[in-house]
Formats: structure tokens, C-alpha cells, sequence
């Protein structure tokens, strides 16, 4: 069913609209800001924006029907954006969750103590049967994922062989060829060693994985000094595997205390203040605040907007992390422990999840900043960037984009494109067809930009309006050659040529001189320069295809015997010319055209030419 029209739904899809292409998780929320379904996204903006367009089920309307707001958490990757949705769901236990997933409740991963050796499975729910149970998770998929990645770092069984059953019965199976297990069903493989990995699972299940990593070196150093080398790289090996899980884990591998973690970021508008709130090592909650003034992130400005948030929002955590060390952190942990009541413990983290955790939080002001700016500021930012890297003296508003088309060295146009203030005037758009002899791209791009320039100097009221920056297609050359051109007519304006990669996009800016400007430091000029160069291709491309369509039937090529459309085109593609077709042997066309239509294409020509 299609969803409902509103006000409310135009809104949100705006908003949706504006979130970005990365992974993380969204909360919805009804008209009394409760959190009433959550979920995950690889990338937020497009699994947003699909609720609020298009047809959804009877259940996803309902849920959809009744959503006042939404707000987002970024995370650092899909995994991670997993774990947290998790976590968010069990903390509000959200209406719909429970609705979409048609009550089938949480999984859980179960371990079975009672077995000597023991093997994680998944369960449905707890039970009493004396096993332990972790989670639970939000899907058997999360469940799956979580066990596979566990035994592969901590090389646990996971073959079919039931132990100590069939110890030593069989020989052992491809995942100790591979490494990826030590044999346990081999006799002289100890049970020891497999409880040993068994309780280095149950830490990483329960979220203590950075005190495993701490144990395995401890334990990894001691067989090293003891000249247990073997067993050493055994450690290290593990201790490396399991410090890779835990880079997955960090969304909730943090210390049981509460903790809140600030984050801030700034642009050349905006500022952003962000609040991440840790409830037993668990990322739970989210806010932040947007302010119209890019505020330095200084000794002054982070204490300041900590006491002003915690004065707002009441008691703070027994922990809070910033993003930079201030010389305030001692007031500011004195101002926060009298307002609690108990201590407060004020950090700056400069190793460890801690650290990770303020680049989530700062990585969220960010991404806030970019969803509150409007498509104006936008793109006044991508001018002004352009500005810097350009060495103008004025952000651009106006640029010009040069191109040129051909076929076979005929129909050669060129393309005239107009972008103002990042968006295409198309009553500005011009074409030039170049009549030149050869085919002689330095020489097209000139003939069109001296073309331009001299209607300019000659009081055209259509080319009166000058570019600040104009752009070429191409390399160093045709910038030099549009450059001259432009400059022999008495006007002076900054000239780029926009270079692709292998990949067709484009990658930089190159001067006259053959210096290049990168543009992948910056995602928004790096598309708009794209976009740009793009449209001019197709503006070049769509008049060279229409003047093809209208004279190629009145080519030199006409009234031969058995050369219609498709061999005129086939010869002027071969040989690039028709001076080429004509200077061509008859051998040579007819590794083109069929033999007959090669003899009238060859005598045509030569028959001209006695005459």
C-alpha cells in the first residue's frame, strides 16, 4: 500500500534526503518523541528514504503512518551499525520491532557447560537447563555471525565430529590442514586447550574482549622468556586475531562504567556539539545541538558547552570523554561531580576504545553540520573551497565548460556549458561548429574559445557576461591552446582543464603549466567539477550526433553501389576521413566493406580523379 501524502511525510523525506551514504542506525519516533521502531542501514539515506516513497506491507504502513520524527547514530561500519541496533532494541523495546519481526522475539547464543567439550549453538530463548546464554541478538543471522567469528579467531571446532566421541577415529579434517583448527579430534590434542579457548569466548561474548587481548600478551611474553617459541607465535597469532574482533566490537566493548562521550566539529557556518551516552558499555542514545557560528574547538568553547548541557539535561555520568585536552579539566571535573553529587570523571582518551568512541562522536557533529546545511550553503562552501585551491580572489559563481566531439574527423563541434552559482543556465549554453581541415583538437578548442571571447569583445549581448573560472576538457595542452586563444581576443580569465582517470571520472584540475589539483580531498567539488565536465560531454555529443543524422547522406560517399548508412559510417570510422577512404587501395577497404562494395568505393573515387 502507497504511503499517505502529508505535510508530515513531504518533511521527512526531505530530511531522509539528507542523510548520508553510510552505515549506521535511525530511531523512529512518534508525535510523544517515543522510539516506536529501530533499524540498521548500510547506507542511512537510501534505507530511510524508503519508507516515506513507494508501496510497503500492511505492517510497515502502520508503523510508518504514526512517525513524527527520526533520528540517526553513525557508525564506523555495517557490523557495527548491527550490534548497536541490537542494543538500541532491547533498551526501548520498540513497538513495531516486535510487530516486523511477526513476535518471533530475540535469539541468543547458548553454550553448553555441562559438555566436556563444550560447543556455542543458537537458541530461540533461555532456558533452565543449566547452559549459559549471551545476548540477546536482534536476527539468527547476528546469532550465526557472531559464532563464526568467534570460532575462527579462537580456532574452535566447527566440523561435524562430536567430542570426545570421535577422538582419534577418523583422520583429521581439511580445517586442521588449513590451520584453521589444532585437531581436537586428534588424541594427543589436550581438552585442556579447548576449555582454555572456550573461556577466552565467553570473555569476548560478554564484551571483555580488551581483557582477553591483555591476558593472551601477558601469557604470550611469559612462553616467549621461557623459550617456548612455538607456543609463543600460537599466542600472538590469537592475541593478533582477537585485537582484529575487538576493532569490530568497540560499539559495546567499552568499560561498564556510564559513560558519556562529547564530539564537536565546525565548518566555515556551522558548528555541531554532539553527546554519545555509553549505559553499561553500551551506546544507547544520542544528542546534539547545530549552532549557526563555527566556533573554534578550544580550551574555552568545550568546557562551556559541557556545563551548558549538563545544566540543561541534569546529572551527568560517572565518565565523561572530550575531544581535546583543555586547560579547564579540572574546574569542569569539580563543576561536574558537585552537580552529581558523587565523582565525575572528566577524560580526554589518547589511546584504546575510548579514542574510537570520540571519533564515532565527532564523526556524528559532522555528519550533522552536513545535514543542516541548506543546498545554498552548500554550495557557497564548494566555491569557497574552490577558491582556496584555485588561488582566486573571489569564490567562482559563474564557470564555463569547453568541449569537443568528432566523428571520423568530420562533424567536428564544440560545446559551451554554464553553470551558475552550481546549478546549469541552459539559455547560456552555445554551440560552435569548427571547420578545419584536419582533425586537431588544440586547434578546435581554440577556434571555439578565440570564438567566444571575440563575440564578447564585439559587444554580443549573448557571450556578454564573462565566466570567473572557465574549464577545459582535457589536458595541459588544450588548456594552453584555450588559454592563447582567449588571450589574443584581450580577456583574462582562469583557465583549467579537467583531467579523468582510468575510471572516467575526474580526478583533478590541471593548469596551463601542467600543474595538477587534486579533488578527492573534497567530495563536493570533486562531483560538482564532475558533473560539470559530464554535461558538457553530453551537450558536445548530442549536436554532433544531430549534425551526423543530417548530412551524412550528403557525404562524398554518396551514390556508390552497396555502400549505404552502415558502410559510410563503417569506412569513416576505419579510415577517420574521407580523404583517408579515398587514398585507400582497394585491398585496404575491402578489410571494411564486402569486395563488390570495396571496387565501387575505390573506382568512385579514382574515376573522379581522371576525370
Amino acid at each position: 500500500m502507497p504511503v499517505k501524502e502529508g505535510t508530515v511525510t513531504h518533511k521527512l523525506r526531505e530530511k531522509a534526503a539528507g542523510l548520508p551514504l553510510k552505515p549506521g542506525v535511525y530511531m523512529m519516533y512518534d508525535a510523544a518523541r517515543t522510539v516506536i521502531y529501530v533499524g540498521k542501514a548500510k547506507a542511512l539515506r537510501n534505507r530511510v528514504s524508503s519508507y516515506f516513497i513507494g508501496e510497503h506491507n500492511i505492517k510497515t504502513e502502520a508503523m510508518v503512518s504514526k512517525v513524527a520524527d527520526f533520528e540517526v547514530i553513525i557508525a564506523n561500519s555495517e557490523f557495527e551499525a548491527l550490534v548497536l541496533e541490537n542494543e538500541l532494541i532491547k533498551h526501548h523495546m520498540p513497538k513495531y520491532n516486535i510487530l516486523l519481526k511477526d513476535d518471533k522475539g530475540y535469539p541468543f547464543v547458548r553454550l553448553d557447560v555441562k559438555s566436556l567439550y563444550p560447543r556455542f549453538s543458537l537458541a530461540a530463548a533461555p532456558a533452565e537447563d543449566g547452559a549459559e546464554y549471551y545476548g540477546p541478538f536482534s536476527s539468527r543471522v547476528t546469532v550465526k555471525s557472531a559464532i563464526d567469528v568467534v570460532c575462527k579467531a579462537l580456532r574452535l571446532p566447527t566440523c561435524g565430529k562430536q567430542f570426545p566421541r570421535d577422538i582419534g577415529k577418523e583422520r583429521p579434517c581439511l580445517n586442521y590442514h588449513m590451520g584453521a583448527c589444532p585437531g581436537y579430534c586428534r588424541k594427543d590434542t589436550p581438552q585442556s586447550m579447548h576449555s582454555a579457548a572456550i573461556e577466552q569466548a565467553r570473555l569476548i561474548l560478554s564484551g571483555r574482549t580488551a581483557e582477553l587481548v591483555r591476558r593472551l600478551k601477558a601469557e604470550m611474553e611469559e612462553a616467549a622468556e621461557k623459550l617456548r617459541f612455538e607456543e609463543a607465535a600460537q599466542l600472538r597469532d590469537r592475541m593478533k586475531a582477537v585485537a582484529a574482533l575487538q576493532s569490530h566490537q568497540y560499539v559495546f566493548n567499552t568499560a561498564s562504567v556510564d559513560t558519556d562521550v562529547v564530539g564537536f566539529a565546525k565548518d566555515e557556518t556551522k558548528s555541531c556539539f554532539v553527546v554519545l551516552h555509553y549505559i553499561d558499555g553500551k551506546l544507547l542514545g544520542k544528542d546534539f545541538q547545530v549552532m549557526e557560528a563555527p566556533m573554534e574547538e578550544d580550551d574555552e568553547v568545550i568546557p562551556e558547552l559541557v556545563r551548558q548541557y549538563y545544566a540543561i539535561h541534569g546529572k551527568p555520568p560517572k565518565s565523561v570523554c572530550l575531544p581535546v585536552d583543555t586547560a579547564e579539566d579540572e574546574l569542569l571535573e569539580e563543576y561536574l561531580t558537585k552537580l552529581s553529587g558523587r565523582k565525575v570523571a572528566v577524560l580526554t582518551p589518547k589511546r584504546g576504545d575510548k579514542v574510537r568512541f570520540v571519533e564515532t562522536a565527532c564523526l556524528n557533529a559532522r555528519e550533522e553540520i552536513e545535514r543542516a546545511t541548506t543546498k545554498e550553503e552548500k554550495v557557497a562552501k564548494t566555491a569557497l573551497w574552490l577558491q582556496k585551491t584555485m588561488g582566486l580572489t573571489a569564490p567562482p559563481s559563474r564557470f564555463e565548460s569547453f568541449d569537443i566531439s568528432n566523428f571520423g574527423g568530420q562533424d567536428i563541434v564544440a560545446s559551451m556549458v554554464v553553470y551558475k552559482d552550481g546549478k546549469p543556465k541552459k539559455k547560456d549554453y552555445r554551440r560552435f561548429k569548427i571547420d578545419l581541415p584536419d582533425q586537431d583538437d588544440y586547434a578546435s578548442m581554440a577556434d571555439a574559445v578565440g570564438r567566444r571571447f571575440r563575440h564578447y569583445a564585439e559587444g554580443d549581448e549573448k557571450f556578454i557576461e564573462l565566466p570567473d573560472v572557465l574549464l577545459i576538457d582535457g589536458g595541459e595542452g588544450q588548456v594552453r591552446a584555450a588559454k592563447d586563444a582567449m588571450e589574443r581576443t584581450g580577456v583574462s580569465v582562469p583557465v583549467f582543464g579537467m583531467v579523468k582517470d582510468d575510471r572516467h571520472r575526474t580526478r583533478a584540475l590541471v593548469t596551463a603549466d601542467g600543474e595538477e589539483i587534486g579533488l578527492g580531498g573534497n567530495p563536493a567539488a570533486f562531483a560538482f567539477i564532475g558533473t560539470i565536465q559530464e554535461e558538457t560531454h553530453r551537450f558536445a555529443i548530442e549536436y554532433q550526433k544531430k549534425l551526423r543524422s543530417g548530412h551524412t547522406r550528403k557525404s562524398a560517399l554518396d551514390g556508390i553501389a552497396g555502400v549505404g548508412e552502415t558502410r559510410k559510417a563503417a569506412l569513416l570510422k576505419h579510415f577517420q576521413s574521407i580523404k583517408a577512404v579515398s587514398a585507400a587501395t582497394e585491398e585496404e577497404l575491402a578489410k571494411v566493406v564486402p569486395k563488390n562494395a570495396a571496387k565501387a568505393v575505390y573506382q568512385h573515387f579514382h574515376e573522379s580523379r581522371e576525370e
